[in-house]
């Protein structure tokens, strides 16, 4: 069973129809007890940084996602406070990543938020097994995690920065692969058979 963390912050519809086209049994939930016990658990998100901390804080969840040996996929901001800080709020994270996350830099009338199909590439992952460097993903984000050592895909606005991260079983991206189509669909897929 795939559990959902549930702390407010996530697009659970189209995460859930996605999880539910590929025949995927699973449970939007906040109870540890669930979520120590699930295959696989999914951190969504869409909105701040710190407030999905404080939401996180509030259930209790942050230490019981970085004790978790199970494989773990957060998403867009999901992402974002498995990283160590935010600039989003001045927000400390959860530290599974080696990245402080910052604000795209619109001094060359870069459009901020960062919205819409955007290619990615160097992609060193399982989650992107039959993936072909330079898809197209779906992204909505005004905050980056720059280049580090966790970086295991990129893209590009502006500047280059990280696409999606890894380190050890916990992975992390930051487009929506459940609104990324068919390309979106297989790496959900591929996280699900790690």
């Amino acid at each position: 069973m795939i559990a959902v963390i549930d702390y407010k912050m996530g697009n659970i519809c189209s995460l859930g129809n996605a999880l539910k086209r590929l025949g995927t049994e699973w449970q939007l939930t906040a109870d540890p007890g669930i979520i120590k016990k699930a295959s696989h658990i999914i951190l969504p998100g869409v909105g701040n940084a710190a407030e999905a901390m404080d939401n996180l804080s509030k259930l209790k969840l942050p230490d019981i996602i970085r004790q978790l040996r199970r494989p773990v996929l957060g998403i867009c901001v999901g992402m974002q406070v498995m990283c160590r800080h935010s600039d989003e709020g001045d927000a400390e994270c959860m530290g599974i990543f080696d990245a402080r996350v910052r604000r795209f830099n619109d001094d060359n009338g870069l459009k901020i938020p960062h919205m819409g199909w955007s290619r990615i590439g160097n992609m060193e992952s399982k989650l992107f097994k039959n993936i072909d460097s330079g898809t197209y993903v779906y992204f909505v984000h005004s905050y980056l995690a720059p280049l580090c050592s966790d970086t295991v895909a990129t893209a590009r606005h502006g500047v280059m920065f990280s696409a999606a991260l890894r380190y050890e079983n916990f992975y992390g991206t930051q487009f929506h692969p459940e609104k990324s189509g068919t390309a979106g669909e297989r790496i959900i897929d591929n996280f699900l058979k790690i």
